[in-house]
């Protein structure tokens, strides 16, 4: 056995879970932070906010795949089609919570090339951006992620099936121990 695997074995579900969204969440993040610089600093050096959005959506689908697949794999009970809406509609969410800081800083604050150095600028948009933002945005995806979208864990309801059954099955062979209506 690995080290891996023994810490995995120790580690609570709820916790590997989240972990799971942490390397995914970093993952994206560097798509993310990557396409906006890129973007920031050439086709769109001034429309800082569309290069953010765009490096959002971009890792946003990048960060689907590997949720659905890895991070909450054992979730679900959803279509596909309606799991993959409720994503895109929490990050929808997520994105104008990320975008907020960007804006003020741009808009609000006038951090923006008008009235400072691209220096300046450059630093502010990356703290507001991808710092102040991302860490609003991933805050918010995480607790919409659990409670919308990968709602149930699909262990846990066979494992209740499983219970059910098994009372039941008691409950015919003994009708006096079960607290549970005779089976029809």
């Amino acid at each position: 056995m690995t080290l891996i695997d023994s810490l995995r074995e120790r580690m609570p579900a709820k916790y590997r879970e989240l972990a799971k969204f942490a390397v995914v969440g970093g993952v994206s993040y560097i798509v993310d932070i990557g396409l906006f610089t890129f973007l920031s600093h050439t086709v769109l050096e001034n429309k800082v906010i569309t290069a953010k959005a765009i490096s959002i959506l971009v890792a946003t689908v990048v960060s689907y795949v590997l949720n659905r697949e890895w991070s909450f794999s054992n979730r679900g009970g959803r279509e596909r089609h309606h799991e993959a809406m409720l994503f895109f509609a929490v990050n929808g969410t997520a994105l104008l919570v990320n975008l907020i800081p960007l804006a003020i800083s741009q808009y609000v604050l006038g951090f923006n090339t008008m009235n400072h150095t691209r220096l300046f600028v450059s630093i502010s948009d990356f703290i507001a951006a991808n710092i102040v933002g991302t860490l609003l945005g991933m805050a918010f995806r995480f607790w919409a992620y659990r409670r919308w979208v990968f709602p149930d864990e699909m262990v846990e309801v066979d494992q209740e099936i499983h219970e059910v059954v098994e009372k039941r099955k008691g409950h015919r062979q003994d009708p006096g121990t079960s607290d549970l209506p005779p089976a029809v």
